[in-house]
């Protein structure tokens, strides 16, 4: 199997369209007012947004996305006025993570983990 794609709901797709936009992401389908849906940089995953009259209750959905030059991404994107909850920090998991969230208060986490992603030290063969 291979993950086509991640959809996350949102309250205004056309907001969301904006700031995913700004995160990198390209943007190969606007139906609006209910979905849109973008092509990752690299890869062939897939990223969707769908319109909910609500947002999920609790901690919601966290989605990962992963660039091999994490700090610089981070600080265009802070000069670009993008806010961020944590700046990149080395975690114990061998990535190295900044933490956001988009407009409907989704966590984002941008990494960089490389090799480490698929196969840490502690991997189960």
């Amino acid at each position: 199997m291979d993950l086509n794609q991640i959809t996350v709901p949102s309250l205004d797709v056309e907001k969301a369209i904006d700031f995913y936009k700004t995160l990198g992401l390209k943007l190969i389908v606007k139906a609006l007012p209910h979905y849109a849906r973008f092509e990752c940089s690299k890869g062939n995953s897939t990223f969707s947004i769908h319109l909910v009259a609500q947002l999920p209750k609790g901690n919601g959905i966290s989605i990962y996305f992963e660039d091999d030059n994490l700090d610089d991404l981070v600080a265009k994107l802070q000069k670009k006025g993008v806010a961020f909850i944590s700046l990149p920090q080395d975690k114990p998991w061998l990535w190295r993570e900044a933490h956001l969230r988009d407009l409907d208060g989704n966590l984002i986490i941008l990494y960089k983990a490389g090799e480490n992603r698929k196969n840490p030290p502690w991997r189960i063969n």
